[in-house]
């Protein structure tokens, strides 16, 4: 898109960052009234969040007065009106359309949030360790699965009443175990990676916590042998 384009299309939609902000302060308002709360009721939250908004700062926010919008307010503000700081950028749902960068022709809204958070990925752009971390939490989440369906098998062949049945318990307990196993061996040299990258891998559940390796044993020191 040219700059003779974005001249040509001044007169349709406002600046790039009048559009963020007004977008911001739409919602920011619309929460507010839906949550039956005053600027000062807003104000008052946000400090007991610990970053202190003032009232007339909040309304001059609302009526487009207010000429910067830190990135801080923004996160605090979603926090106070229990929502998530992307929703008020990009209000899906009563936004139609808007702008991601200056200069870019108008999209929608939804697809705006989707490429923000990085649920839709965008050719080139790198995602650093977020699917790296996704990875962790799905494979955390098949480990502690077939580590409880392992334990219901376990149980059922102690129940069973039959050979049969005892033998399909074990074929399904083995199977999990499996799973189990697998998950876990896959945690281990995902969290070496996460490591080796200087990244710090996320904490484990307690029903996980063979899944890191021992920490070696030191030699004790001069002091811890007397």
């Amino acid at each position: 898109m040219t700059q003779r384009d974005v001249d040509d299309e001044a007169d349709d939609f406002p600046e790039w960052v009048d559009r963020v902000k007004a977008n911001v302060a739409g919602e920011v308002r619309r929460r507010r009234k839906e949550m039956g709360w005053s600027a000062q009721d807003l104000a008052d939250r946000c400090e007991e969040l610990g970053h202190p908004i003032p009232r007339n700062v909040i309304a001059n926010m609302e009526s487009g007065r207010r000429a910067v919008l830190p990135l801080v307010d923004v996160i605090v503000l979603a926090a106070a009106l229990e929502t998530y700081p992307a929703h008020l950028i990009f209000p899906v749902g009563y936004v139609e359309e808007t702008q991601e960068v200056p200069f870019q022709r108008l999209v929608p809204t939804w697809d705006a949030l989707r490429r923000f958070t990085g649920e839709t990925e965008v050719p080139g752009h790198d995602a650093g360790l977020v699917p790296d971390f996704e990875r962790h939490a799905s494979l955390v989440r098949t480990a502690l699965a077939a580590l409880e369906e392992e334990e219901n098998a376990r149980f059922a062949a102690k129940q069973a009443t039959s050979r049969a049945q005892r033998e399909e318990a074990e074929r399904k307990r083995t199977a999990y175990a499996d799973q189990a196993i697998s998950a876990k061996y896959n945690l281990r040299h995902l969290r070496r990676e996460l490591r080796e990258e200087g990244a710090t891998p996320p904490d484990l559940p307690p029903g996980l916590g063979d899944v890191d390796p021992p920490e070696p044993e030191t030699d004790p020191t001069p002091e811890e042998r007397l």
